[in-house]
């Protein structure tokens, strides 16, 4: 498959792993325990799996809620015994995540090739306040759309589905961008096109699709959109 460049009107970014780092909650992590890698590691995954079954459970909660109980078994596996308190401080972190170098440029470049930008995450709106604050997107990003507005998680189809719904064009006229493995199989399925950001150098799962184009960092997608 190839990113069919003439039909895209407009660009739809993940959040949490595409443009922010959540991987950068170690330095709050590291005045509590010893391997902060580890536990964000174990943070951030267990926070997915827990959207994972809400989703298929028809379960639901805020995804900082998740977080905040996905922390709580992070912690437990290395016998960490935080307050709440100090739980609370640790879950903080995700309101003030690193962006990663790469992002602010390339939609910058993107904004002045004359896409509209939007963000479709699955973070609840004040989560997506606060990044918006931090990652400083004014005046680049035209909506944030969130998995709250439905109650319905990613990789469902029904938040990408509403996400063009609410850019307003048809899913195959935007081009979703993300990082996660299961996040683009999830826009391929509800009809967009579907951008990876590989920037661990990862290899591709047992899909029977294929991303559209993948990049290692925004500037490559800028350079395929604006040629």
């Amino acid at each position: 498959m190839a990113l069919d460049t003439d039909a895209v009107e407009a660009v739809a970014f993940d959040s949490y792993g595409t443009l922010v780092d959540p991987g950068s909650v170690t330095d709050a992590l590291g005045e509590h325990v010893d391997d902060p890698e580890l536990v964000a590691e174990r943070w951030r995954t267990r926070s997915l799996e827990y959207a994972f079954v809400a989703t298929s459970t028809g379960e639901y909660d805020t995804f900082y809620e998740l977080n905040r109980h996905a922390l709580r078994q992070a912690l437990h596996t290395v016998d960490a015994d935080l307050s709440a308190d100090e739980r609370d401080e640790v879950l903080a972190a995700y309101h003030d995540l690193t962006v990663f170098d790469d992002v602010r440029p390339g939609m910058e470049r993107l904004a002045d090739a004359g896409y509209d930008l939007y963000v479709l995450s699955n973070g609840n709106p004040e989560m997506l306040d606060s990044m918006a604050d931090s990652v400083g997107l004014d005046g680049l990003v035209e909506e944030y759309v969130s998995a709250d507005e439905i109650r319905r998680f990613k990789p469902a189809p029904e938040i990408y589905e509403h996400g063009a719904e609410r850019i307003g064009v048809p899913p195959e006229r935007v081009a979703f961008v993300a990082a996660g493995w299961w996040d683009v199989p999830g826009a391929l399925h509800a009809g967009m096109q579907g951008v990876w950001v590989n920037r661990a150098d990862d290899i591709w799962g047992p899909y029977e699709v294929e991303p559209d184009l993948t990049v290692a960092a925004f500037d490559e997608l800028a350079d395929e959109l604006d040629a």
